[in-house]
């Protein structure tokens, strides 16, 4: 059953036996989110990923960060002829040496990009002309608790990606986090841990194994059988 926030916090409550009284919806939906977030920085999945074009300014090191980017994956450079290369990730420190005229007089086609802080990118060498950048990057994910989404976006009533597609995944993790605010029973933390960590794991064997596998260039999966060597057989 695909979850959206009605039915998943009335699971929530039915599993551990405590009514809307103690977990409001104003608890669940704190629970919830944490437990949102906590998948999301365990395993890089296919509902995260998105692409973005910006522009670097000719005469300006600095590329604005998307405001929903969580992790980039990389950014590719178009220039005016439509040729792509792709931008090295440095730290700031390594482009400080690189390129220690970081002014408007001494530039360059970019080659190298790194995090300046939460807002910005720094780039070396300052641009000598304007230039596409696509950006591939993990967003922030849409929470199945957020009820003020724009039309055709997932809301609560129609779910999110996790809640549809893996529902054990959430309402583990959400249990473990709410016996750990209920403070107890602890026989039934620990067995919601044991059930959480184990769909998680199945959840990133999908998410990072099977989904970035291919069976012409990786092969089948095969299991490794034990089977006796021809020269055993007939003998005692």
């Amino acid at each position: 059953m695909a979850y959206t926030l009605t039915n998943l916090q009335d699971d929530i409550r039915n599993y551990t036996e405590v009514s809307s009284t103690v977990l409001t919806d104003a608890v669940l939906a704190t629970i919830i989110k944490n437990t949102e977030n906590g998948i999301l920085r365990s395993v890089p999945t296919d509902q995260n990923a998105h692409y973005a074009t910006s522009s670097m300014v000719a005469g300006n090191r600095y590329v604005t960060i998307p405001t929903d980017l969580r992790s980039i994956n990389y950014a590719q450079l178009t220039d005016s002829a439509g040729n792509q290369t792709f931008l090295e990730q440095r730290d700031p420190s390594f482009m400080a040496e690189f390129y220690s005229t970081p002014d408007t007089s001494s530039v360059g086609t970019p080659k190298y990009y790194g995090n300046w802080d939460e807002s910005f990118w720094l780039i070396a060498p300052t641009p000598d002309k304007n230039y596409s950048i696509t950006l591939a990057y993990n967003k922030e994910p849409e929470s199945i608790t957020n009820t003020t989404l724009p039309l055709g976006a997932p809301t609560s009533t129609t779910g999110t990606y996790l809640s549809n597609k893996y529902q054990d995944v959430l309402l583990y993790g959400c249990l473990v986090n709410t016996y750990g605010y209920l403070k107890g029973p602890q026989d039934m933390l620990q067995y919601y841990q044991g059930q959480y960590q184990n769909a998680l794991t199945t959840y990133a064997t999908e998410q990072i194994g099977y989904r970035r596998r291919d069976e012409y260039e990786d092969g089948m999966i095969r299991q490794q059988l034990k089977s006796k060597p021809p020269s055993s057989y007939g003998t005692n």
